[in-house]
């Protein structure tokens, strides 16, 4: 259950992502240029708002209070209500669009990144752990909806407040903001260099949380094999440890950013009551106004609370640019599966005539090892072959590099007489149809499953297609027929059953090519029978390559194929192979027993 190293990651103890990440944003971000605009003038407002409620502030001490007259009172208060209001509906306008910013942008992005990992090579899910991609589609994105729907706006708001408030403090009295400013290089530089502290934590915590995932999830896609094995409470101590280690991660950027934001508290803080205290007996001694006083420690707690946000909105920013960093990594996964620039379209009909010249490949996890050594096998039009073998022997590798789940590293692969490679490989895939050994089956009903092999199918050609494969009896005696969900997996259906749709599914893609990995493997003797029926009337006229050891199937081939150590042993029909192949006589003996 040990995980594999996971090369797509940076060490933790790299240098940590910077701020110029974010500019990852940028590309999302210009789509909603007009809503940008709208957002910063909301924002803009929002601010120049809150900085009017200072003006109000000192006519309200110095005029309504201070002479003592009612009517100049009832204006105050009038000034201050009317720009209250203001201030509302621009706190509106503001709130709504950035968080309507930042819910259409990570939507984009999430579509981008899946997109992006969906169309990566095979090779890619070898040596990656899913839980750890799916972090990054997931927890990752969510963190850039709460900065760029939130965070961004907020830091916006309090730079302009910081900057308006720091202007109207000149204004009011060059002494006290004299004070003031002594105080800022003691704000920014705790912030420059205990932020990196927080930043360097952000990542870790969020790689930790990666990992936990990717525990999580393998842990419950093997929860047969947990159960079956006794391992629950060993899964659960396990798990329990990676909780231990994102928490731990997490409380030190925790009480890190805890003491960065209270030291400028007190700082910027502590500057507001000395403000306070000089500016008192600037009061007694008559050289300003207790409006003037008043405006400018409102102005002051403006300048000190958009100072502290915006000092706990860079560690928000630095944890963003932690996640911008891993998003940008899986984004310039390169895919050395691609198509061509201009590729050749299908031949029309197409034949289904294969040929494998001199191919090597060695599987990307296992660079040192060859999967198939200086392959070759032509397999006409309308053939039907079967490949045997030990396990490890590359059977199941033919089919992958016939598919371009991979390329091999060298020799080619020709399909109608053109390299493979000249097509698109989504358009090469959809004139093949593959039944795997081990069939997935989603969470969805029986309809969709079967529907997956031709995604326009009708209602007639999915009935057929289940009847053809021996699933249609079982599937109608589920609670809701065809339209009963099947499960995560499909839980709810035998490996059997399972293997039935998958069949289902090839028959209704009706393809040239037919790829059987151990098709009927998982089958009773008594539907065994219905569905190899089935699928050699499906075989007929069409090119098939069967990997099987049940002796019907093998029977059946035109051409048996015996692969041993990736290369070919020997070819012949069944009766030739049991004289001509001792490995091939082995393994009938093994497999088929007497029958052989």
């Amino acid at each position: 259950m040990e995980h594999r190293t996971n090369p797509m990651l940076k060490d933790t103890n790299a240098p940590k992502a910077r701020l110029n990440y974010l500019q990852f944003l940028r590309g999302y971000l210009r789509p909603y240029r007009l809503q940008l605009v709208m957002a910063l003038f909301a924002i803009s407002f929002t601010s120049v708002s809150v900085l009017g409620l200072g003006g109000a502030l000192r006519y309200l001490v110095d005029e309504g209070l201070g002479k003592g007259n009612p009517h100049l009172l009832n204006n105050a208060f009038g000034l201050l209500m009317g720009v209250t209001v203001l201030l509302a509906l621009a706190s509106y306008s503001r709130f709504y669009l950035v968080s309507w910013i930042g819910e259409r942008v990570v939507a984009d992005i999430r579509r981008h990144v899946f997109h992006h990992i969906t169309h990566l090579d095979i090779a890619f899910f070898e040596t990656n752990r899913t839980g750890d991609t799916l972090s990054r589609l997931t927890t990752d994105t969510t963190l850039l909806q709460t900065v760029v729907g939130s965070a961004v706006g907020v830091a916006i708001r309090n730079s302009f407040l910081l900057l308006g408030g720091a202007t109207l403090l000149l204004i009011t009295s060059y002494k006290l903001t004299g004070f003031v400013f002594l105080v800022i290089p003691f704000v920014i530089v705790p912030i420059i260099i205990l932020g990196r502290r927080v930043r360097q934590y952000s990542r870790d915590t969020q790689q930790k949380v990666a990992d936990l995932s990717a525990q999580a999830e393998e842990t419950l896609s093997g929860i047969r094999t947990i159960h079956a094995l006794a391992l629950a409470d060993y899964e659960n101590n396990r798990f329990g440890q990676a909780v231990q280690s994102v928490q731990d991660a997490a409380l030190n950027r925790i009480r890190w950013r805890a003491f960065l934001t209270a030291l400028v508290i007190m700082l910027v803080f502590g500057a507001v009551v000395g403000v306070l205290w000089v500016g008192g007996h600037d009061v007694l001694e008559g050289r300003m106004s207790a409006g003037q006083l008043s405006s400018f420690v409102f102005y002051a707690v403006l300048v000190a609370s958009s100072t502290g946000a915006i000092s706990e909105i860079i560690g928000d920013l630095q944890r963003a640019a932690g996640a911008c960093e891993r998003l940008m990594e899986l984004l310039q996964t390169p895919r050395s599966i691609t198509a061509p620039a201009q590729p050749t379209a299908l031949p029309q009909p197409l034949r289904g005539e294969i040929v494998f010249e001199n191919v090597t490949f060695n599987y990307p996890a296992r660079p040192d090892m060859a999967a198939l050594k200086n392959f070759s096998l032509h397999i006409q039009a309308g053939e039907t072959v079967a490949l045997v073998g030990p396990s490890g022997a590359g059977k199941s590798t033919v089919l992958q590099l016939l598919l371009r789940f991979y390329d091999p590293q060298e020799g080619a692969i020709y399909l109608d007489g053109i390299n493979i490679k000249d097509f698109d490989p989504q358009v090469l895939r959809t004139a093949m149809g593959l039944v795997p050994q081990d069939p997935v089956i989603f969470s969805t009903n029986a309809w969709d499953n079967i529907r997956l092999g031709h995604i326009t199918a009708s209602t007639a050609e999915i009935l057929n297609a289940a009847h053809a494969a021996a699933a249609q009896e079982f599937l109608e005696e589920l609670p809701n027929g065809l339209d009963t969900y099947l499960g995560e997996k499909g839980v709810r259906l035998s490996g059997g059953q399972k293997q039935r749709i998958a069949i289902a599914r090839a028959v209704v893609r009706n393809p040239r090519v037919l790829l059987l990995d151990e098709a009927t493997s998982a089958l009773d003797s008594e539907n065994e029978t219905r569905v190899q029926a089935a699928m050699e009337q499906l075989m007929q006229n069409r090119t098939s390559i069967v990997i099987a050891h049940r002796l019907s199937t093998v029977l059946n081939a035109h051409r048996i194929v015996v692969l041993e150590d990736g290369k070919v042993e020997s070819i012949g029909t069944h009766q030739a192979l049991l004289s001509q192949s001792p490995l091939y006589a082995r393994l009938a003996h093994l497999q088929f027993g007497v029958m052989a």
